[in-house]
């Protein structure tokens, strides 16, 4: 029986990985440890047979070793998107760097990292603190002479996601969506795909050493996916794109509201980056999978979440379903 940690297991990706772990092993094949800072964030986690959800902070070193002793292996999935640059430093080069010397005190080797499109060679190259940080994270991982496979996705879409979700919400509620970077580049990939991935590269040994890009079939712009999201759900809304001066004020004013904000300055100048598949490396098909389609996916759950019943019944005329 396989011992794996899952870092970040109580989100989105960690909880289709854990269910795809479960699925493809069984309850005599692995065993999941995934800590968490608080027990009632993992509670979807607690029906999985063989997943047990701790209370630790992933941010001790100390607490890092006394969990990964016994493990086969670790893979972090833990990543922010909005936050100072202090915080971007803490979740994406100072964890690596932690568990790295975890890992090594506890004489584990193999670790699978998720990563992201667009990052850099050199950290100093990255427009974004998101990009830069999460390049030196790789780095510190991979100076560490461990056994690494890294993954690098682009946006991340599915039933729990906070990208397709959030703007069909808002396409409920606003009459007209003002958009900034509208032109961006992205290859949107399944949350089953990444986890199926994930799940070959625990599996096979040959995935040691590699990076993959994890990228659906197409490539969209950020106005198209909005406007997918508004159409799949039921709401469609004029989309009014915005210049980036613009879309900088905007996000200036939102970061001084409670909450996170939809959409940052450090998203913006991430998106100077096309989230899209480089080539550079081998994709979903190299590890045996297959990528789906955001067309058979997004419409179902997008639409039974945000639309009521006549617009469900329209949607699946209009898409001849």
């Amino acid at each position: 029986m396989k011992r794996w940690l899952v870092l970040g297991g109580s989100g989105f990706v960690g909880r289709a990985l854990c269910e795809q772990l479960v699925d493809e092993h069984g309850a005599g094949g692995v065993r999941i440890t995934v800590p968490t800072r608080r027990r009632a964030h993992a509670q979807h986690l607690l029906t999985l047979p063989t997943v047990e959800v701790v209370e630790a902070s992933v941010h001790d070193e100390n607490a890092l070793t006394r969990l990964l002793a016994g493990c086969d292996g670790v893979v972090n999935l833990i990543a922010i998107l909005h936050g100072s640059k202090d915080e971007f430093e803490h979740a994406h080069v100072g964890l690596p760097q932690r568990l790295a010397a975890a890992c090594v005190r506890a004489g584990v080797r193999r670790v699978v990292h998720v990563s992201a499109l667009g990052v850099p060679d050199d950290p100093a190259a990255a427009p974004s603190n998101y990009l830069r940080t999460k390049a030196a994270g790789e780095l510190a991982l991979r100076a560490a002479g461990l056994d690494l496979t890294v993954l690098r996705p682009s946006v991340i879409f599915g039933e729990h996601d906070q990208f397709l979700n959030l703007f069909a919400s808002l396409q409920a509620v606003f009459p007209v969506m003002p958009l900034a970077g509208s032109g961006a580049r992205f290859q949107p990939v399944w949350v089953g795909d990444v986890a199926r991935a994930l799940t070959r590269c625990l599996d096979d040994p040959a995935t040691v050493g590699q990076t993959y890009e994890c990228t659906g079939p197409q490539v969209y712009t950020l106005k198209e996916l909005v406007a997918l999201a508004g159409w799949f759900s039921g709401h469609a809304r004029p989309i009014v794109p915005i210049p980036l001066w613009a879309g900088r004020l905007q996000a200036l004013a939102m970061s001084i509201l409670p909450g996170e904000p939809l959409m940052s300055q450090d998203n913006l100048d991430s998106m100077k980056v096309p989230n899209v598949a480089t080539g550079r490396w081998p994709g979903l098909q190299a590890l045996g999978v297959t990528p789906t389609p955001l067309s058979s996916i997004a419409p179902d759950y997008l639409c039974g979440k945000h639309a009521g019943g006549e617009q469900r019944n329209d949607w699946r005329s209009r898409a001849g379903r």
